[in-house]
């Protein structure tokens, strides 16, 4: 029997996009810390995009499409130089110069910043329950971050903040440029595109990343090729899909999952075992997110159950 992907139901397909996404975004927090000791911020970005936009080329000739309509280059341009390109190396050299809680702690400012974002351009609704989930996550993320950062002897990097906090900016900041492009083109197509264009714009750093690929370990190399294929290609495509289905603001809001993920993902494949406050964190993130997608049943929704119900 073959499997047809259109059979599964359009909830189900979204949720498996946006869990896909927030699992493999945690896991690039793990390998940016691998590949980081052996490339410089610029050309481990490069190596990245050039890593997912063949991956991202390859899906565009099997899938048989082609340029976006015209109505969504300017969101490719904008979110391909801000979020695929500045973000990544902006990331990259902030994680350079503070330890990984302060970092962590920086970048979920993002989705605070996303929800604002979107209701002030895009005219999405701020519910209370979304701002209490955001709230609570929030906290989580001050938690985890305090819980692990190692700032005893008060050397973090103004410049290493500065970095950190342009890149929560430009994570937002593309967020809402790709949301109005997806009424034009596919998610493929978006994020395809912007891809390639956040590599043009990396491609300054083609010297570095000649100059160190042949000097790095080959698990720092492997691991900025999956950053390209996984985190990037993949999972930067189930991302806009789920963007083109639901609010920006409250996608944002389930990237609050991420630090917990990456607090358990580093206790099994780094051995890093976490403090309680540490686990303490990670639950408020995991519950502020439950708490911004839950949806109180209506009359409405009983009265439909009860139809579809009857009709078995």
């Amino acid at each position: 029997m073959t499997f047809r992907l259109h059979s599964i139901p359009p909830g189900v397909l979204t949720v498996g996009a946006v869990s896909f996404t927030v699992f493999a975004w945690a896991s690039a927090f793990v390998s940016i810390r691998s590949a980081g000791d052996a490339y410089s911020p610029g050309a481990l970005a490069l190596g990245r995009l050039l890593a997912a936009s063949l991956v991202l080329a390859a899906l565009l000739v099997i899938r048989r499409q082609g340029l976006p309509p015209r109505g969504s280059w300017r969101g490719i341009l904008v979110s391909g130089v801000v979020w695929f390109g500045g973000y990544t190396v902006a990331l990259n050299w902030g994680e350079r110069l503070v330890d990984a809680g302060t970092a962590a702690l920086l970048v979920n400012t993002g989705p605070i910043l996303m929800a604002l974002l979107a209701a002030r351009l895009l005219g999405e609704a701020l519910p209370p329950r979304l701002l209490a989930g955001m709230a609570v996550s929030f906290v989580g993320a001050v938690v985890v971050g305090l819980s692990m950062s190692s700032g005893g002897d008060g050397s973090t990097s103004v410049l290493g903040v500065v970095l950190c906090l342009l890149a929560a900016v430009a994570y937002a900041s593309g967020v809402i440029a790709q949301k109005p492009a997806l009424s034009f083109g596919t998610p493929l197509q978006i994020t395809a595109y912007s891809c390639l264009t956040g590599t043009v714009a990396c491609l300054p750093f083609t010297g570095q990343l000649v100059a160190e690929l042949p000097r790095a370990p080959v698990s720092a190399t492997l691991n900025m090729v999956y950053l390209g294929v996984v985190p990037t290609a993949l999972a930067f495509t189930t991302w806009t899909y789920a963007l083109a289905r639901m609010p920006a603001g409250k996608l944002g809001a389930t990237t609050y999952a991420v630090p917990a993920i990456v607090v358990l993902l580093s206790w099994a494949l780094l051995g890093e075992v976490p403090a309680w406050l540490t686990l303490l964190g990670g639950m408020l993130c995991l519950a502020g997110v439950a708490v911004s997608r839950y949806r109180p049943r209506t009359p409405t929704d009983a009265a439909a159950d009860m139809q579809t119900s009857g009709t078995r």
